[in-house]
């Protein structure tokens, strides 16, 4: 088999090892029996679960699409951006269920403990992207230092 190169990654390899935790966990919310006060209760948990399972399945999917050496800067970093954001929310979502009564709080922190490893993971590997290898974004999100939305673009010169 042919391995990808972004498969080799340790932030990858981190990522994998996220959903597996996540997954775990939100099996056990779902075998669990938790005295809901009411049905919105519920619903909130159920939800958080499903977010759980999305933002777990967003991040290595994005890390694979941010790998390529090639890739523009802005797109990476957009990529960098939505991954930050579902390794947040994992946080947040655990917080959720941890609120409404699940009592297993050690595999909450076992997944607190491994987005902290993930997130030096990540802070080092968004410093390889090169910022030099852009097109204007004219959103002006995800420019490099010194480049704005309304710059000329030299490439309209030629």
């Amino acid at each position: 088999m042919i391995f990808e190169k972004w498969e080799k990654l340790p932030i990858f390899k981190k990522a994998l090892e996220i959903q597996d935790i996540v997954l775990h966990i939100t099996e056990t919310v779902e075998n669990t029996d938790i005295d809901f006060k009411s049905e919105v209760e519920s619903e909130m948990v159920k939800r958080n679960i499903e977010y759980l399972k999305e933002n777990a399945l967003i991040i290595p999917a994005k890390i694979a699409g941010a790998a390529d050496e090639d890739m523009l800067y802005d797109i990476k970093m957009e990529n960098a951006a939505i991954i930050r954001k579902a390794a947040r929310e994992l946080i947040t979502d655990i917080r959720g269920i941890q609120m409404f009564g699940f009592k297993d709080t050690e595999y909450l922190d076992i997944l607190r403990h491994e987005v902290e490893e993930f997130r030096v993971l990540f802070a080092e590997w968004v410093k390889t992207f090169d910022c030099w290898n852009y097109i204007i974004d004219r959103w002006g999100l995800f420019n490099p230092p010194g480049v704005n939305y309304d710059d000329v673009d030299p490439e309209d010169l030629l």
